[in-house]
């Protein structure tokens, strides 16, 4: 399973990504910078959540 997915399930419980975040958060975890602009509610802060998690440290 896709480390990104599984903490999406298991961290946060939701079961797949809205939208882009998958990929902003491939690119933000690549080391990569991103300006995700998103409605409120629209999941904005796992795009840096994830990534943040991911990294070893």
């Amino acid at each position: 399973m896709d480390p990104a997915l599984k903490i999406l399930r298991e961290t946060f419980g939701y079961t797949e990504f809205r939208g882009f975040q998958k990929e902003v958060i491939d690119h933000v975890g690549g080391g990569g910078h991103a300006l995700v602009l998103m409605p409120t509610g629209g999941g904005k802060s796992l795009c840096y959540q994830i990534p943040g998690l991911l990294r070893p440290g």
